[in-house]
């Protein structure tokens, strides 16, 4: 069954089919482990490399259909992916360490891209509510954003109001369990994108 929880146009979702392909870089020969105040560091700090050039070098990429790739893939080899981005095959993973800035830097128009993915390796902070937020506010993104990797289902009424139209539930999840979560909250307080805090939609005599 697919994990693929996707809006509608009417705002409305459901468990769709996955159309697309996420290409991974194959792992590295050696994790390294890095270690901050004696405990384990989970998380990638912002600006930090994701891949290595031979992680990038060696990444298998599908002859045909449409991927999702990392950008740090994108940017090495974008003369062999331009053909698939000009037929509308080619979505970037940003990960929570990289920057919305950098991802508007490959692009003139970040609308080229049909999707935009951000994957989170394991959730440990709010950055990609910080990612999804700026990508459709600061910078007019307004075709599929894509939440994967560590998704958890109480997160998924706070990543609809950061901006994002599909979620790619963990395999070990329920996908119909998390649909649900989007209903958690009739009337929220703050506001979002797309929306205005509760307090700003009385009308004053």
């Amino acid at each position: 069954m697919s994990q693929l929880i996707q809006l509608g146009s009417n705002g409305q979702a459901s468990i769709v089919a996955d159309t697309w392909t996420r290409v991974v870089p194959p792992a590295p020969a050696e994790e390294s482990v890095r270690k901050q105040a004696g405990k384990v560091v989970l998380f990638k700090l912002t600006g930090e490399q994701t891949y290595s050039p031979e992680q990038i070098a060696n990444t298998q990429i599908p002859a045909t259909g449409k991927i999702l790739v990392p950008l740090a893939v994108w940017q090495a080899r974008k003369a062999e992916l331009q053909a698939r981005l000009a037929a509308g095959e080619l979505g970037i993973v940003l990960a929570t360490n990289e920057t919305a800035e950098t991802l508007q830097a490959e692009f003139a128009d970040l609308n080229t891209l049909p999707i935009i993915a951000i994957y989170v390796e394991r959730f440990a902070d709010g950055r990609i509510f910080t990612l999804g937020n700026w990508l459709r506010t600061r910078y007019g993104f307004k075709n599929e954003l894509r939440a994967i990797g560590d998704v958890l289902r109480d997160q998924l009424f706070f990543h609809k109001r950061a901006g994002f139209t599909s979620f790619l539930i963990r395999a070990d999840r329920s996908a119909e369990d998390a649909l649900a979560s989007l209903n958690d909250f009739s009337q929220p307080y703050q506001g979002a994108v797309g929306d205005v805090p509760v307090w700003r939609r009385i009308q004053r005599a």
